[in-house]
C-alpha cells in the first residue's frame, strides 16, 4: 500500500488495529465522533479535544497538509493509518474516511487513554518543525 510523504508518524499495524477499534466504539456515540475535514476543522476552532486520526493515502496531499500543523498548535495527539478504506469502515460508512477527531467517552475510556499515549502528540521532527513555524509567521 502507498502512503504519502507527509503521513508521519505512520501508526504500527498493533496502534492502527486499536485506532480502528476505538473509531469503531466512538462511532456508536454521536457526538464523540467528528468525521471530515470541514468538521475537524470546525471542531479544533473550537478547541475540542481528541485523538486525531488520519489516513495515511490520500492524493491529493495538499487537502490535508496543514492538519498536522493545527493538531501541533492545539496539542492534539494524531497518528496517520495507512488505509482510508479501513478508516472509513471502522466509522461505520462504505465511502472512505480521511480525517476523523474522536473525543472521550466512559464508555471507552481505558482505550482512549492507552491510544492517546501511543500517538504522537508533537512530533519532534525537523519537517513538523517548519511547518510549525511556518504556520505561526502567517498568524495576523
Amino acid at each position: 500500500m502507498q502512503v504519502n510523504v507527509i503521513s508521519k508518524p505512520l501508526a504500527s499495524r498493533k496502534l492502527a488495529k486499536k485506532l480502528y477499534k476505538l473509531v469503531k466504539k466512538s462511532s456508536k456515540h454521536q457526538h464523540f465522533l467528528r468525521q471530515g475535514l470541514k468538521d475537524v476543522q470546525k471542531a479544533i476552532r473550537k478547541n475540542e479535544k481528541g485523538v486525531m486520526i488520519l489516513a495515511g493515502n490520500v492524493s491529493p496531499i495538499d487537502v490535508y497538509s496543514h492538519i498536522p500543523g493545527l493538531c501541533e498548535e492545539h496539542e492534539i495527539p494524531y497518528a496517520f493509518t495507512p488505509s482510508r478504506e479501513q478508516l472509513g469502515l471502522a466509522a461505520g460508512h462504505r465511502r472512505p474516511a480521511i480525517v476523523l477527531l474522536v473525543r472521550p467517552h466512559e464508555d471507552y475510556q481505558e482505550l482512549y487513554d492507552e491510544v492517546s499515549r501511543l500517538s504522537v502528540g508533537v512530533p519532534s521532527s525537523p519537517a513538523s518543525s517548519l511547518m510549525s513555524a511556518h504556520l505561526r509567521s502567517m498568524k495576523p
